[in-house]
C-alpha cells in the first residue's frame, strides 16, 4: 500500500474508479452524527478503518488535558512546551496554527484523525466518513485563520506526513502529450510546507517556485486559496503556477486534474479555496529560472505631528506610483497610529546598489525635513537568490532573521522568518482585508487615497501589501492568473491592505491563556472603523479568501466575484452530496454554521 501513491497517476486513473470508489448515498441525512448518538460508528467499526490504515488513525483529546488537575505539573509542562514554534504546533494533530478567533471559534481537536502516509489512506478516511454521515475535515499546513482546519466532533484528514518533493526536468502533465512543452516543475505531497519546496527547488535545485511567503505554511492549501510569495508582483500566484494536481472526491474516487483531464476540477483546485471540492494529495507546480539576486529594503520613520504624517502619508503614495508599481517590488509598508511608518520591502531583478538607488530620492526628501525621524536606519540588504530560504547561509551570514527549528529530530532546512513567530497559536480580534484597485494610484485618486490612510491609522494600523495584488506584474502572469478561480479584482490591485489585531496562543484549556473579551471586541471595532475608512475610496472591494474577516456578510463576492457561480457547479457535480464542508467555502450554504446539519430546502445543492 505504501508504494501505491508512487506508481504513477495513470495507473491511478485505471482502477480508481473500481476498487478505491464507493456508492454515494442515495438518501441524504439531515445531520451528520456526533460522538455518543445514533449511527456514531461502533469502536469496532472504528478498530476496522484503523486496521485499514495500517494503525494511522488516532484518537484525540484536548491538548491542555494534563492541565486540569495540575497547570504546574509535568503534563501540562510537556503541552505548553509545543508551543513555542510553529513547526512543533504543525506536528500535533491536536493543535491548530490557530488558536482561534474571539466571538467566532475556538481549536478543539478532532473525535479522530487519520495520520495520511499515501493516497489510499484518504481515500480510506473519505469513504469512511461518507459511509458513517461523519463531518469531515482537512488538515495539512493548519495555518488557517478561519478555522477551516479544526471541527471537533469531526474525523480529522491529516496530510502532515505526506511531504514528499520531486523534481522533473521535463514534466507534461497526464493526457497532455503533444499539446504542451516539457517543462521543470516540481511534484509535492499535501503535506509539504512551503520551506521543503524552497529548499529542494532553489536553496538545492537552483530554480525558482512561487509559493508563500510564511515558511510553516502548507502546499496544498496555500495553492487551493490563490496564493501568494514575497515575488508575486513578478511571479503571479502559485494556483497560475499548478500543472496537475492528485486529488480524491467525494466518490472516494482518486482523480488526475490539469488542463485535459477533469480541466474543471483543475480550474476549481485554483484558488477556489481549499477543502470543498475535494482532498488534494498531490500536487505539480512549474519552476523558473532563479534570478541572481533577491533583497529586502528596510527602515523606520515617524512625523512630529499629524499635518508632517499626512504629508509623510502623501509622499509615500506618490513615490510608490512612481517608483515602486512595478515586477522588482513586493511585501509591505505598515501605517501606524502614532504617525510611524515601517517599510519592510523586497526586491528582484536589482542588485543592492540599484535598489538603494531606487529610494535614495525620497530619503533625501526625508532627512531635509526636521518633522521626520529615522528610529530605524535604512539597510538594504542582497542575497545570491539560491540562499533566500538558506538556514544555514542565514546562520553564517546573518544571524536572527531566520529562526531554525531546534528540535533534535527536526530537518536541517526548516527555519521560519524571525517576523513570522508570532504566527504561532495566535488568537485574533479582529482580521479584515480588501484589494486595492490601481487606480488609486492615479494623479487624480492620490489625495484620496492619502487621507483614507490616514483616517484609517486614527483607529488602527495598516498594512499595504504590494505583493498580494497583481496590478504592475508581467502581463504573462496576469493572464495566468486569470485563468484562475480568484475574485477577478486580484488582476488589477496594487495592494491587499491588512488591519488585523490579536493576542498570544489562547487555546481552550491552556494555563493563562483566557482571553479578555471586553479588551478583544474593542480592538475589533476599532480594527472594523480603520477598515471603513478605506472602503470610503474602494467600495466593493474584494478580499483575499485566506485573510479576511470571519464575519464577512457577502463572501461569495468577496472572495470569488463572478466566478462563484461557476465554482458552485464543480462543487455539485464533484460533491452533491456535500461531503466537504468548509464554512464560507463554495456550497457551505447548504449547511448550517458548524457543517452537521443541513439546512432545509438544500437537498443535492452541495
Amino acid at each position: 500500500m505504501a508504494a501505491l501513491p508512487l506508481v504513477p497517476g495513470a495507473l491511478w486513473s485505471g482502477f480508481a474508479g473500481t476498487a478505491w470508489a464507493a456508492p454515494m448515498s442515495k438518501k441524504l441525512a439531515r445531520s451528520r452524527v456526533r460522538p455518543g448518538q445514533p449511527g456514531w460508528p461502533s469502536a469496532a467499526s472504528w478498530d476496522g478503518l484503523k486496521k485499514n490504515v495500517a494503525g494511522r488513525l488516532l484518537k484525540l483529546t484536548p491538548f491542555f488535558t494534563g492541565c486540569e488537575a495540575d497547570a504546574s505539573g509535568p503534563a501540562c509542562k510537556e503541552a505548553l512546551s509545543h508551543l513555542t514554534s510553529a513547526f512543533d504546533i504543525g506536528d500535533q494533530a491536536a493543535l491548530t496554527q490557530t488558536s482561534g478567533w474571539l466571538d467566532a471559534w475556538a481549536s478543539r481537536p478532532s473525535a479522530y484523525a487519520l495520520a495520511a502516509k499515501n493516497t489510499a489512506d484518504i481515500v480510506a478516511a473519505v469513504n469512511f466518513a461518507r459511509e458513517h454521515n461523519l463531518r469531515l475535515v482537512v488538515k495539512g499546513g493548519g495555518h488557517s485563520y478561519q478555522g477551516t482546519s479544526d471541527a471537533p466532533d469531526s474525523l480529522l484528514v491529516w496530510t502532515r506526513q505526506m511531504n514528499q518533493v520531486t523534481l522533473h526536468a521535463d514534466f507534461v502533465a497526464q493526457g497532455c502529450a503533444g499539446l504542451a512543452a516539457p517543462q521543470p516543475a516540481v511534484s509535492l505531497g499535501a503535506g509539504a510546507m512551503w520551506i521543503d519546496a524552497y529548499d529542494a527547488v532553489i536553496t538545492r535545485g537552483g530554480r525558482y517556485v512561487q509559493g508563500g511567503g510564511c515558511t510553516t505554511v502548507g502546499v496544498a492549501g496555500l495553492v487551493q486559496s490563490g496564493g501568494f510569495g514575497n515575488f508575486s508582483k513578478m511571479y503571479g500566484t502559485a494556483a497560475a503556477g499548478l500543472l496537475e494536481a492528485e486529488v480524491v472526491t467525494a466518490d472516494g474516487v482518486v482523480r488526475i486534474a490539469n488542463a485535459r483531464r477533469n480541466p474543471d476540477l483543475f480550474w476549481a483546485l485554483k484558488g477556489g479555496g481549499g477543502g470543498s471540492v475535494g482532498v488534494v494529495t498531490r500536487l505539480t507546480l512549474r519552476t523558473r529560472e532563479l534570478p541572481e539576486t533577491f533583497g529586502a529594503v528596510f527602515f523606520t520613520v515617524k512625523a512630529s505631528s499629524d499635518a508632517a504624517y499626512r504629508t509623510l502619508i502623501a509622499k509615500l503614495v506618490a513615490f510608490y506610483a512612481g517608483a515602486l508599481f512595478n515586477q522588482h517590488w513586493g511585501e509591505q509598508i505598515g501605517f501606524n497610529t502614532d504617525n510611524r511608518v515601517d517599510v519592510a520591502m523586497v526586491f528582484q531583478g536589482l542588485s543592492q546598489q540599484q535598489a538603494a538607488e531606487v529610494w535614495a530620492p525620497l530619503l533625501a526628501w526625508l532627512r531635509r525635513r526636521e518633522e521626520y525621524v529615522f528610529e530605524k536606519e535604512l539597510q538594504v540588504l542582497a542575497l545570491p537568490a539560491r540562499h533566500f530560504w538558506d538556514a544555514d547561509f542565514f546562520k553564517k551570514h546573518a544571524p536572527g532573521f531566520m529562526v531554525a527549528d531546534e528540535r533534535p529530530a527536526a530537518p536541517a532546512h526548516h527555519a521560519q522568518w524571525k517576523g513570522d513567530l508570532g504566527e504561532a497559536g495566535w488568537f485574533i480580534h479582529g482580521y479584515k482585508s480588501a484589494w486595492l484597485p490601481a487606480s488609486l494610484l492615479g494623479m487624480d485618486r492620490q489625495a484620496d487615497l492619502a487621507e483614507a490612510i490616514f483616517r484609517c491609522t486614527r483607529h488602527w494600523r495598516v498594512g499595504f501589501h504590494f505583493n498580494k495584488g497583481l496590478a504592475g506584474a508581467p502581463a504573462a502572469e496576469i493572464d495566468a492568473a486569470r485563468d484562475t478561480a480568484m475574485n477577478p479584482q486580484v488582476l488589477d490591485a496594487f495592494a491587499l491592505a491588512i488591519i488585523a489585531g490579536g493576542d498570544g496562543p489562547q487555546y481552550p484549556g491552556m494555563p493563562g491563556g483566557a482571553a479578555d473579551p471586553a479588551r478583544g471586541r474593542d480592538r475589533a471595532r476599532s480594527i472594523g472603523r480603520a477598515m471603513d475608512e478605506m472602503m470610503k475610496v474602494a467600495p466593493g472591494a474584494g478580499c483575499y479568501v485566506s485573510e479576511s474577516d470571519y464575519f464577512l456578510a457577502d463572501w461569495q463576492a468577496a472572495f470569488w466575484g463572478g466566478n462563484h457561480a461557476r465554482l458552485a457547479r464543480v462543487k455539485a457535480r464533484y460533491d452533491p452530496d456535500g461531503l466537504f464542508f468548509v464554512r464560507h467555502g463554495v456550497g457551505s450554504e447548504a449547511w448550517s454554521e458548524d457543517g452537521f446539519s443541513r439546512l432545509p430546502g438544500t437537498a443535492r445543492r452541495g
